[in-house]
Order: structure tokens, then sequence, then C-alpha cells
């Protein structure tokens, strides 16, 4: 080691077994600005390149994010002394008596941040949009008003709408996780903010746009944007809500901009079974047969179609459906788990699975979240397992 290198090079460079003399820093102390931050290889080049930003409100604990990934902030406490030591300084680079390179201590860390990868956290997306969805009389509005949507109108009233910066401002997620939560609420860009579009409008416009493939003798499997979109416009809805019906009811043909759509035959009946259920009880038989006069001929209703949306219940001879929606419940497991058994105090393994179905916890497969949340009972060698609240 050459003589007189001190500072933060001195200590990288010590070889194992070796020791090297140290001392206060001229502006030793708390430093409380200064966090020592561990975090892998990947996400180093992240953090360099400036590619995370730090999201949450001042009431949140804040998370970091880069383009696709989430992670909590955790502090890790140590009992062990970590010393910070700055780069060599010719200024405060002093020898002690055998020449030997003195390195000078900043501040002695308690601890590290600790980066741990979570699930996105968004419920509060969910709960943002919801609160002003999309609806008919904003459309009657937006008719009468050639200029679209009154922003200041919307203000009046107390209505807070989303822009897409606002989300990554609001909602502690990366912006691919941001994205894909978007897209599992339907949601859809109007004016430049983010929004649901009420179940009732979307029934309107659903029907219509099947009353115009029989009309206009369109196969479900292969519809044109562009026609669809005109024909809507034609009986007077916006062509702002008309490319959206097709994205929540159906998929592309293919993905090399042709503009070809197919309507999916799950969504399609998921929404007129919804629509008969409401939030009531019903029998399974009238269910049946009220759901399948609402669903278009060319299409089939079959039961296994609803799976996390409805559950059925038996008292005595008589079975019973009613609407209990996987996305009406939290993200979290521990808040999932909990109003599942709240809700049943036993399930099966087939009730059960459709909602858990959508839980991602990165580092937890699925047998990790029923160990930890679950208790598994089988009461006989060729009976499905049942699970009960942990």
């Amino acid at each position: 080691m050459a003589e007189g290198i001190g500072g933060a090079e001195a200590v990288i460079d010590l070889k194992p077994g070796s020791s090297i003399p140290i001392s206060y820093h001229p502006s030793f102390g708390p430093h409380d600005d200064l966090l020592l931050l561990e975090a892998d290889d990947n996400l180093v080049s992240d953090i360099f390149n400036q590619r995370v930003t730090l999201r949450g409100l001042a009431d949140e604990d804040a998370v970091l994010c880069t383009k696709s990934k989430t992670f909590a902030i955790k502090f890790v406490g140590n009992s062990n002394s970590m010393f910070l030591i700055p780069p060599d300084d010719d200024d405060t680079n002093i020898n002690n008596n055998n020449d030997k390179p003195l390195v000078s201590v900043l501040k002695i860390a308690p601890g590290n941040m600790e980066l741990v990868e979570v699930s996105p956290r968004l419920d509060k997306l969910k709960q943002l949009l919801s609160a002003n969805p999309y609806g008919a009389s904003e459309v009657d509005a937006m008719m009468d008003d050639d200029n679209g949507l009154d922003d200041d109108n919307n203000e009046k009233k107390g209505v807070k709408l989303y822009t897409w910066n606002d989300l990554v401002n609001t909602v502690q997620a990366s912006d691919e996780e941001l994205s894909v939560g978007l897209e599992s609420l339907s949601a859809v860009e109007i004016d430049g903010y983010w929004r649901v579009i009420d179940e009732n409008y979307l029934d309107v416009i659903l029907r219509m746009l099947l009353h115009n493939c029989v009309l206009n003798y369109w196969s479900f499997d292969d519809l044109d944007e562009d026609e669809v979109v005109s024909s809507l416009v034609a009986d007077e809805f916006p062509s702002k809500l008309a490319s959206p019906c097709l994205r929540v009811f159906g998929s592309r043909v293919s993905s090399n901009g042709t503009g070809k759509w197919k309507l999916e035959p799950r969504l399609v009946c998921l929404h007129f079974a919804r629509q008969v259920l409401r939030d009531e009880k019903m029998r399974l038989e009238s269910f049946m047969e009220e759901w399948k006069k609402k669903i278009p001929d060319g299409m089939e209703g079959k039961f296994e179609m609803l799976e996390g949306e409805v559950l059925t219940e038996t008292i005595g001879i008589e079975t019973r459906v009613y609407t209990f929606s996987v996305r009406s419940l939290p993200s979290t497991p521990a808040e999932r788990f909990s109003i599942l058994f709240k809700h049943r105090s036993k399930w099966e393994w087939k009730d059960l699975e459709p909602y858990l179905r959508d839980l991602h916890v990165p580092r937890l497969s699925m047998e990790g979240l029923l160990l930890k949340y679950t208790r598994r009972a089988q009461p006989k060698a060729d009976a499905p397992p049942v699970f009960s609240a942990r």
C-alpha cells in the first residue's frame, strides 16, 4: 500500500488479517442525512442510473420502485460497529508515528436500510377510481358541451380525477404494476384522466354493441374496431368510450395493428350474470334460467365461468347462488384471508382457489400462503381437503 494513502481507499485495499489505525474525522457526528442502503447488483445499477423512485404520501411508509417492481424499505439494526469512512482528503489525512495510513471515521452507523420486494399496493388505486365512475350523467353533460369534459365544473362539484402522473405520485406501485392494476380494473383514459366506467352504463354500451353485431351480421370473433366505433357513435355514444368497450369485453385478434377484435364469452357472460344477481340470492335453477336468457345467441354460459365471482350455499334441498367477487377483496394476503374466513369458516379448495389466484407475493408460493394463513384438514382419505383460519 502506498505510504500516506488514507480514507476509504485504504480500507478497500486492506488485506485479511491486517489492521489500520483510525481516528475521528474533523466533521465526525450523527449525520442523520447519511444512511447505508444495501442492494443487489441489479438494483445498484438502477439506482446509479436514476431508474428508481421513492413513492408514498406523508402518512405512508415510503417504497422504492423500479420500472417493474416495488420494494419496502426497512431499517436493520446492527450490534457491530459500522464505520462510515469518506474518500481520502489530503486535509484530514494525518499519519501516525509509524507512517501507516490513518483513516478518519465520519459516522458510526447503527444499521442499514434494506430493500425487500413486496406486492404493489393497488387497493388504493381501486378506491380512488371507484369513488367516481364515469357514467351516463357525465356522458349527457359531455354531449351538451362541445368542449368535452369540463374540469372546472368537476372541481366545483368536489370530484377528484386522476391523471397518470397523479396516480404515480399517489399509488405505491411501479409503472408496470400500475398499468397492470389499471387493466385489471378495466380502467380507461378519458380526456387525460383514468376512469372506471359505471357498470350500468357499460351494460347499455354492450347491449348496443351486441345489437349492432346482429344487425350488421358481424362475427363475435372478427370485429373491426373502426366499424364498431362508427356504429356506436352513430347511436350517440361518445367515441372515447367505444374502443374501451372492446377492451373491457374482448381481446385483440392479433397484435399487428389490424384493429381486429373478438368478444370473450367469459367476460360477456360474466357481465350478464352480475346484472341478473345484483346483490340478491337466487335459487340456482332460477338464476341459470334468467342468465341464459340474457346471454347472446352464439355464446354459451357455463357456471364455471363465474369462478371467483359467485358462491353457492345449500339449505336443505335448495341451492342458492349469490355474488361474492374477488374484485371486492383486498390485495394483501392477511386482509384477504381474514375476510374469506369471516365469510365462511371452512372452505373446500375448489371454492377457495379462485379467490387466491390473483395473489402474488414475492418469495412466497401458494403453498407457502396456505401454510401461513390456513389450517388444512381432510376428514377422510378420499374427501377433498378443507381449509380453515390458522
